[in-house]
């Protein structure tokens, strides 16, 4: 992905650019709801199996996969916002 900000501020449109990248064979399926739903990168983080199911996302191993991903997303924006609260911190 070419930009390197917090995943909770993407675009739709960089939510798509994250699931081609990191689950192609289901872009196709996720495509049209995420769309639909303006699922931006703060509503992906939210995202859980049954809102994957929705999404038309039926099978359980592909959504343990996905939800994997996300909880890696979700602990690097933790880490990222941990880092930022202890540089300002150690600069004062």
């Amino acid at each position: 992905m070419s930009q390197p900000q917090q995943a909770s501020s993407w675009s739709v449109e960089e939510v798509l650019e994250w699931i081609q990248e990191q689950h192609p064979g289901l872009i196709e399926t996720l495509y049209k709801g995420i769309i639909k739903h303006d699922i931006s990168g703060r509503a992906l983080l939210r995202l859980k199996d049954h809102h994957l199911k929705l999404l038309g996302v039926e099978d359980d191993e592909q959504q343990q996969e996905i939800l994997q991903d996300l909880l890696l997303l979700r602990v690097q924006e933790e880490i990222n916002e941990l880092n930022d609260i202890c540089s300002d911190c150690f600069s004062s």
